[in-house]
Parts: structure tokens; sequence; C-alpha cells
């Protein structure tokens, strides 16, 4: 196994499995801090797409100037692959695939065979169980969730979920990683929904309760939050970026764990049934077509 670091105090192989938004955009984070990093996906078409999601992500950083290096430099350290054997080797793995426990779950055994005893493995989950997938694992105190948010090159907070048998080393270990990204940790123990997810499902729904109920417009009701409360970005626009099909699933989850408050708004269920799930679609609580 490589256990050599860059610089950065990073691992030096980073493994990536699902190279989708918001996994490009982790692959991102640590090819930009002097990573070498692989992604793995189901086939050649979403290999090629994730490549290019990289590519594009790292010639803005580049055009932006905080780059650090050239981009033929970063991306010399990046391949994709559609075979789990790529993450021999990997010192850290970060599953980023659909949140989905039927997908998950298959997905991280298949991903710690590749893996020697002393590597790590986590799950980029927003809400699902910590403890629930760490059961299914051989090695569960090599594991635990750090979730990232979208857009990751932008977002300065990584989530990190500990897990009941997750070792008081990778929990050290993982702050550190978290700080050397340039991001901020906060450290959370399994629960429904962790901290943030619960927190913005609850916010959002709300939201969303309002509209149905015509408070107000869905514009005025980001605004009051955005200038009222600081935050960067609405509760509905958060929800468009993130996609409304995402926070149905959480919702439904966090329903089924916790009670009848995170019951999802009929708006929502209308909307992801009529193919309106957010910026991805073109239109969710906004119009993104432009």
């Amino acid at each position: 196994m490589n256990n050599t670091f860059p610089p950065s105090g990073l691992p030096a192989l980073v493994g990536v499995l699902g190279g989708g938004r918001m996994g490009a955009g982790i692959a991102h984070a640590f090819l930009t801090k002097g990573a070498d990093v692989r992604i793995v996906e189901r086939d050649e078409e979403a290999a090629s797409a994730a490549r290019q999601r990289v590519t594009e992500a790292v010639e803005k950083s580049a055009a932006r100037g905080t780059l650090g290096s050239s981009t033929a430099d970063v991306l010399s350290r990046l391949s994709v692959s559609t075979e789990y054997s790529s993450f021999a080797g990997c010192s850290l793995v970060i599953e980023a695939v659909p949140e989905d426990l039927q997908l998950k779950v298959p997905a991280l055994l298949a991903v710690e065979e590749q893996l020697g005893d002393n590597a790590y493995l986590a799950s980029n989950t927003s809400s699902l169980s910590v403890d629930t997938l760490a059961a299914e694992l051989n090695r569960p105190g090599n594991f635990l969730g750090m979730h990232f948010f979208n857009p990751v090159p932008a977002s300065a907070l990584i989530e990190v979920v500990l897990g009941k048998k997750t070792s008081a080393e990778l929990a050290a270990t993982a702050k550190g990683w978290v700080e050397a990204l340039g991001k901020t940790p906060v450290v959370v123990h399994d629960a429904p929904g962790f901290a943030s997810s619960r927190l913005g499902v609850a916010v959002a729904l709300e939201a969303m309760r309002m509209v149905e109920e015509g408070v107000a417009s869905a514009e005025d009701i980001d605004a009051a939050m955005v200038l009222g409360y600081k935050h960067d970005t609405g509760p509905l626009r958060t929800t468009d970026i993130v996609g409304l099909d995402v926070r149905l699933g959480i919702a439904e989850y966090l329903q089924s764990m916790l009670g009848e408050r995170f019951r999802p708004p009929q708006i929502l269920v209308d909307k992801v049934a009529r193919g309106e799930i957010g910026r991805k679609a073109g239109r969710g609580f906004f119009d993104w077509a432009s």
C-alpha cells in the first residue's frame, strides 16, 4: 500500500468511486492539493464523462489563478477506469455513488476487497447511517463518513461522521485530511441526517410548505434567508442545486427514522414526479434553462 504523503499531508493516492458531479468535485479537491486520484465508474461512457468533469473543474481553477501548478501537471495525476482493481494501493477510497443503501453496500464491499488492511474507506453519504454501512464491512474500524458539499470547490465544510466502531486514529486523521484540503471539519456521531442534512432539510421542507400554502414566492422566501439570516443561498435554490430527487429521498428516510415532521410536502413529491428535479433538469423551484 502507498503510505507516502504529498506536501499537503493528504494520502498520496486517493480513490473515488463514482465520477458524477459530487465524485468529480471530490477528485478535484484532492488533485489540486497534490494527491494522485483514481476514479472508478460503472462503464466507459460514465468514465469518459467523469474525466471531462474533472478536467473542466481543473481548468476553471487555473482560470481563477487558484491551481498552484499547471493544468497538465494536475491532470497527469488523474486516472479513470471501470475496474475496482484500480483502487489497489490506495490509502483512502471515498465512495460517492447515489444515496441508496442497496447501491452503497455492495459498492463498499467491492472496494474493501481491493484495499490493504491499513487503508481507509469513507462514504460521502449525506444521510444514511454510517453504522448500518459499517456493519456490512469486514473492517468497520477503518470506515467513516466524509460528507462533502456541492459544489465541492466552493464549499468550506466537510462533515466527518463517526460510527461506533470508527477508530480514534481514523477520526483524528480524517480531520487532518479535511484541513489539508483547506476546508473546515465538523465532527458528528452517526445519527439520522447527521447535523447538516437534518438541519438543511428541515428548513427546506418548511420553505416548500410556505410556497405550497401561498405564504410567499420561492424568490421571496429565499431572499428572506439570504438577506435576513446571511445565508449564501436560500433553502429552495439550494434544493435545486442539490436536486429535488435527492432531497425527497433524504426526507423520506428522515421521516422513517424521526417521524412526521420530516414528511415530504406534496409540492416536492409532485415536482419530482414531473421531472422538475432542479438545476440538473433545467427546472425545480426556479428556472435554470438559461
